[in-house]
């Protein structure tokens, strides 16, 4: 499994559990490389079912978001299911006035994402 940097990644039964080591994604550097690690999950990997726990995350910037969108479509042309969990109060109402909390299934807790697959 190859050792990643901006991203934790654990298995629980078929489900990919992705946690950030970053509390603020906002360096393009960084966004660059937790693009192309998540990226490589779908990619390289061929992970179906992927759950992001933003737990610990505080801030996520618009070029983070732009990642992620692009992390939902490559998921969903390999067939596969992204969910997302422990979404801050500040980060959701960004995804609100977004309207991406209509494009992501986003849930409150781990074990509730982890039901829904």
């Amino acid at each position: 499994m190859p050792t990643h940097q901006r991203i934790d990644v654990s298995k629980v039964g078929d489900v990919t559990v992705v946690r950030f080591n970053d509390r603020k994604i906002l360096d393009e550097a960084k966004i660059i490389q937790f693009g192309t690690e998540l990226f490589s999950l779908v990619d390289l990997d061929n992970r179906k079912s992927i759950l992001l726990n933003f737990d610990g995350v505080e801030f996520l910037s618009s070029a983070a978001l732009g990642k992620l969108i692009t992390l939902d479509r490559k998921v969903k042309s390999h067939k596969g299911r992204l969910k997302m969990s422990n979404i801050r109060r500040e980060i959701y109402d960004v995804f609100q006035v977004t309207k991406l909390n209509k494009v992501f299934d986003i849930h409150d807790a781990e074990a509730e994402a982890l039901s829904a697959f």
